[in-house]
């Protein structure tokens, strides 16, 4: 259960989200910045802060599997228990996106990077907000991603919207990612 300091701050960043804002928070191994995925000029804003391309994409972060369904092909009973067996957790899945899923999100691919996190804070951003985010390191491209607070707000030359200052889910390095259809491990942990 969740203090009411931690709950007010999530709803804070949830506001901030529903105006079209990017927020910092805290992941597994590092803070995120996020957004909702569906505001072109939020994800945009993100790309500008991390320097980085929109052809790369971007991982969306969830409470359950059910809110991002809409932005999945739809998955067999085997792949579904696949990611079942692996959330709520730290292991990202490449997954095969529908074919309306913004460029934005998905980049140059025709699939798209999603979890469903346990961490209480992403758990609760994401029930708040009623969806997933955007999720991608709070860092310009090549330089060290941020483990405070403190290093988001020195990191990146565009600031955030608003940072929820909160503990980090205890990891060591960011979340393993494989790919759905083929098992393949594209980044260990």
């Amino acid at each position: 259960m969740m203090n009411s300091n931690l709950n007010w701050k999530i709803r804070q960043a949830c506001r901030i989200l529903q105006a079209g804002g990017v927020i910092a928070y805290p992941t597994e191994a590092v803070y995120g910045l996020g957004c909702d995925p569906l505001n072109a000029d939020a994800v945009h804003k993100i790309l500008a802060m991390k320097k980085r391309p929109v052809d790369k994409g971007l991982i969306l972060v969830a409470a359950n599997l059910k809110q991002l369904q809409p932005y999945l092909q739809p998955l067999s009973k085997e792949q579904t228990e696949r990611l079942q067996q692996s959330w709520p957790g730290p292991t990202t899945w490449i997954v095969p996106a529908r074919h309306d899923v913004p460029v934005w999100i998905r980049g140059r691919h025709s699939s798209i990077a999603v979890r469903v996190s346990a961490h209480p804070v992403i758990q609760g951003l994401c029930k708040v907000f009623g969806g997933p985010i955007i999720s991608t390191s709070a860092n310009r491209s090549g330089i060290a991603p941020a483990r405070t607070a403190m290093q988001v707000r020195r990191g990146l030359d565009i600031p955030a919207d608003y940072i929820l200052n909160a503990q980090l889910g205890g990891a060591d390095k960011p979340t393993q990612i494989y790919d759905l259809l083929s098992g393949r491990t594209i980044r260990s942990s």
